[in-house]
């Protein structure tokens, strides 16, 4: 289950960031995971609410949003949306696809006091 290190890193540096700015708590925290990105966004919570206790963001709120999967096809040289990794192109069936987006994790916004 690498959804823990992944959290344990997340509240780490939301943390670090909080306290390197002289803020006593985080309340909030946004989250960006890519559809690609072989994370369980319900895991991700779990796990956050485990890491989080005992530092200044426990009971924070952690809210997480869906970046779409997008990819490039080779074949019909298009750029496409990709529900999970594996899929074929929607519009040609071809499997010569780049990743564009949907592979990324990142904090995007700290609610603290």
């Amino acid at each position: 289950m690498h959804e823990m290190s992944i959290s344990l890193d997340t509240v780490n540096l939301v943390v670090e960031s909080a306290k390197n700015q002289g803020f006593k708590k985080v309340t909030a925290v946004w989250l960006e995971i890519g559809a690609l990105s072989c994370i369980e966004a319900g895991t991700i919570e779990f796990c956050y609410e485990i890491a989080a206790r005992d530092t200044i963001a426990e009971h924070s709120i952690l809210h997480i949003e869906s970046v779409a999967g997008q990819a490039y096809c080779f074949v019909c040289a298009t750029d496409v949306i990709l529900n999970q990794r594996g899929n074929a192109c929607p519009n040609c069936d071809g499997f010569q696809l780049q990743v564009i987006q949907g592979e990324e994790l990142r904090v995007k916004e700290i609610e603290v006091e």
